[in-house]
């Protein structure tokens, strides 16, 4: 089981101020253990991040509302997601696991929390895709509750997938500008299908997040920034971001404070950056 680089303890205050109900919409909650045991299964093991440093980093970098994510860690035991969600008392929603096993009672214990969505995994790293004819399953289950689906996809996989996803009744996310390789270019195939996804399916998401899983060169990972743009600009109404605190599973932990900055420097017009971080996470989670 490989370790896990913990969060940097120093973020800097960002030089952008978030605007009032900010979201940061891509994030985590990580135990701790004691409490929350992480899955048997699982094949990192994180160190703990729970509720409460979640919400001292949100006031440091000023987001008032955040979507927290399930994460492989835990599995499908979405109890410290649940928690968290309830601890907040509606300033935070979620995005699950589950699979086609789920009882009506565990989806409605999960919709009441605040979860408005279910993510599944399709990277190699995590284990691979699912069972489609399992994830067809769910996904008939949660839509009549107006939950979207979250997918941890790597963009070259969409001409697999891409009559799967052409075919999902609900709105679907990808998670971290499909994990892209940024000394590829702005024209590598991998790219090219993901900003084709966006243009032509009005139901498909992405989060223009994770710089530091896009990035070759490292910090401060500005070569991620061009893609965050083409993709803003193909569809604005439709881009989300978040910080993905703790950052599990990266090679080299980026400072969250700076994170806040790159995304300012990606979206420069501040119309469009109050459309990412509320309006367009209102519609989605809040509505």
């Amino acid at each position: 089981m490989k370790p896990q680089l913990a969060p940097d303890p120093n973020p800097v205050k960002p030089k952008y101020t978030p605007p009032p109900g900010a979201c940061d919409a891509h994030c985590h909650i990580f135990g701790p253990g004691e409490r929350f045991p992480y899955a048997p299964n699982r094949t990192y093991t994180p160190p703990d991040a729970g509720k409460e440093t979640l919400k001292a980093l949100h006031e440091h970098l000023g987001f008032s509302r955040a979507v927290l994510v399930q994460a492989s860690c835990h599995g499908r035991d979405n109890s410290a997601m649940v928690d968290a969600m309830e601890w907040s008392k509606g300033a935070w929603r979620g995005v699950g696991m589950v699979d086609a096993s789920v009882s009506d009672r565990e989806l409605e214990r999960l919709n009441t929390a605040g979860a408005r969505g279910v993510r599944f995994n399709f990277v190699a790293h995590l284990g691979g895709a699912p069972d489609l004819a399992q994830v067809n399953e769910v996904i008939a289950r949660i839509a009549p509750l107006g939950w979207h689906v979250e997918l941890h996809l790597d963009a070259h996989d969409i001409a697999t997938y891409r009559d799967f996803l052409e075919k999902l009744p609900v709105p679907f996310i990808i998670d971290h500008m499909g994990r892209v390789e940024a000394r590829l270019g702005l024209e590598q195939p991998a790219f090219r299908l993901l900003l084709d996804l966006v243009k032509t399916n009005e139901r498909a998401w992405v989060k223009v997040s994770g710089a530091e899983r896009v990035s070759s060169t490292g910090k401060p990972f500005r070569d991620a920034i061009p893609f965050g743009r083409a993709l803003v600009e193909a569809a604005p109404d439709r881009m989300l971001w978040g910080t993905d605190f703790p950052h599990p599973n990266v090679t080299e932990m980026p400072n969250d404070g700076e994170s806040v900055d790159l995304f300012a420097e990606m979206v420069a017009d501040d119309a469009v950056r109050t459309r990412i971080l509320v309006d367009n996470p209102v519609k989605l989670y809040w509505s």
